[in-house]
């Protein structure tokens, strides 16, 4: 009886384990149509933007959320149907704080319905100071969402996307990483423009 239990226990546990694998293929399915755009986008990964890692290949990015400037909780999902700049940035991260108005030149250029900056505030302290430092350095293009917890922090850096600040993940309309960069970049400059509308088919 004893061996029949222990059986049934390993049938079930490889069930689940088929099951996850099939749930993970699926994913891997979903994204594979990002294969022909990561190959696009591996020698455009130079200059200002040299230090960008293209995913090596098709993957959902990590399911993540924030908090919208109505004070609503949103996620990645909320955002499909266009190519997302995920950015992580604080007010006590200097090279955080330096990017930041390239990005919101980069919004103000490419910025409409097929493409946004999401620049995710994680100060978790003094929580009116990120939008006093915005207003004073003229960044103005830019939706404020935040994560005053820095809980979307932890989880890419649980996922392996994150090892400080800035970090920065590239996603395409349909929820699938393009690539990620550590540290900042000249976000407004012609070979991030170059990158980003190569992964925008423009």
């Amino acid at each position: 009886m004893a061996g029949i239990v222990v059986l049934a226990f390993l049938a079930a546990g490889l069930g689940l384990y088929g099951t996850a694998r099939l749930w993970g293929n699926l994913g891997e399915t979903s994204c594979a149509a990002t294969v022909p755009v990561l190959e696009r986008l591996r020698p455009l990964a130079r200059g200002e933007v040299a230090a960008f890692e293209v995913s090596r290949e098709p993957v959902a990015a990590p399911a993540v959320t924030f908090q919208a400037p109505d004070g609503t909780r949103q996620d990645l999902a909320s955002l499909r149907g266009r190519t997302v700049l995920l950015n992580l940035w604080a007010t006590w991260c200097e090279p955080c704080k330096r990017e930041m108005p390239a990005l919101d030149r980069l919004q103000a250029e490419l910025g409409g319905p097929r493409f946004e900056v999401a620049a995710v505030n994680i100060d978790t302290r003094n929580v009116e100071r990120p939008k006093a430092w915005l207003a004073g350095a003229g960044v103005k293009n830019l939706t404020y969402y935040t994560d005053h917890e820095a809980k979307i922090f932890q989880a890419l850096r649980g996922a392996g996307l994150a090892e400080g600040m800035p970090t920065t993940i590239l996603i395409d309309p349909a929820g699938c990483r393009l690539g990620r960069m550590s540290g900042p970049a000249e976000w407004a400059s012609p070979d991030a423009l170059a990158l980003l509308k190569a992964a925008l088919g423009t």
